[in-house]
């Protein structure tokens, strides 16, 4: 309307003058300076309004804060804090980026439910046992790990020799870990109940103090915390994953990031992507690095590295069936209070 009404009053103008005045041509080119002005205080106006605008838009996407929890054995995101490549990424896309460091899965996806983080990864495990108890949640990939980097372990010494041999035994592994769930399987497949055994639930640590202290009988764990006992102490594997689970990460997000900021999201996983690649081709260097972190020696922490696998993919129809299966074996034994479905979580934007 503004662009409508003033030709009209231009014209107005100087059909008043040319009426009035005796119009030279230095009068007629100051005449039309005067008006080219005007329209510029108007364009320069409607301009700094935009601007004003644009401005206001950055501030609000710099306002954008991407929170990760991480665990320090978690190679990749670990690797990805440190690096410090992410953060200027984000910073380029209008973001930030803080950390949150956790022991284990279960208490990450806790702070998920809280609304604490929004990304993070874990085993197979605890996504099962927080969709089950309300967490808003997603699947947004998965990283396929390996069967062989989680195992049931005894010291060399010990009389148990097969995985039957556990009835009556105390059992040590993280409750709702991806070695829970091996355990659940393993004792299935050696014709014995889950209810055969003692579970003893504790963390990697003070699972490692129990074992080597003589307190439990066995210990189901899984690297670089297996690569590390092995290294250090005469141990013998009753039977690692193969055959039994599969041993998958899982990259998670809270529901309502993933609605929000799905482009966000689709950058940090590019950004673990290229930390995947550098990971998968340096197994000395990861080894390198993780050393201090975890305080574990290197030379077990590439053996670990060495028989994992890594990867940031969609879930397939197989995956998440085979991630069902788990969910489904939790619920018949009781270990999780209800029946979920898998696949009314599964992002599938990053399908190609």
């Amino acid at each position: 309307m503004l662009t409508k009404y003033l030709p009209n009053r231009l014209m107005k103008i100087v059909s008043s003058l040319l009426q009035n005045y005796e119009i030279s041509r230095i009068g007629i080119f100051a005449l039309f300076f005067t008006c080219g002005l005007s329209l510029t205080f108007v364009i320069s106006a409607c301009s700094a309004t935009n601007t004003g605008n644009s401005v206001a838009t950055q501030t609000a996407k710099q306002g954008v804060v991407v929170r990760i929890g991480y665990q320090k054995a978690a190679t990749i995101l670990s690797a990805l804090k440190n690096r410090g490549n992410l953060a200027k990424t984000l910073t380029t896309a209008g973001a930030s980026v803080t950390w949150a460091e956790f022991p284990a899965g279960p208490p990450m996806l806790e702070a998920m439910n809280a609304g604490s983080i929004d990304f993070g990864y874990t085993g197979e495990s605890p996504p099962i046992f927080a969709q089950a108890g309300g967490t808003p949640l997603v699947y947004v990939a998965y990283d396929p790990w390996s069967p062989k980097a989680e195992a049931i372990i005894v010291p060399k010494d010990s009389p148990i020799k097969t995985v039957a041999d556990l009835k009556g035994k105390k059992v040590a592994f993280a409750k709702g870990s991806n070695s829970n769930y091996l355990v659940v399987k393993a004792v299935e497949a050696a014709g014995l109940k889950y209810s055969d055994i003692q579970p003893a639930h504790l963390t990697p640590a003070d699972a490692r103090a129990a074992f080597t202290g003589g307190n439990v009988d066995a210990w189901a764990i899984w690297d670089p915390y297996l690569a590390a006992v092995e290294h250090d102490t005469k141990v013998r594997k009753l039977t690692d994953a193969t055959n039994l689970a599969p041993n998958r990460g899982y990259y998670l997000a809270r529901q309502e990031f993933v609605k929000s900021h799905p482009d966000l999201l689709k950058t940090l996983l590019d950004e673990v992507s290229i930390v995947d690649k550098w990971a998968t081709n340096n197994p000395a260097e990861v080894a390198k690095f993780l050393e201090p972190e975890l305080g574990i020696p290197a030379a077990a922490l590439e053996i670990a590295e060495k028989r994992r696998k890594y990867g940031v993919l969609p879930l397939t129809d197989e995956v998440i069936t085979q991630q069902q299966n788990i969910a489904d074996t939790f619920y018949k034994i009781k270990l999780v209070p209800k029946q979920i479905q898998v696949k009314d979580i599964v992002w599938n934007g990053n399908k190609s």
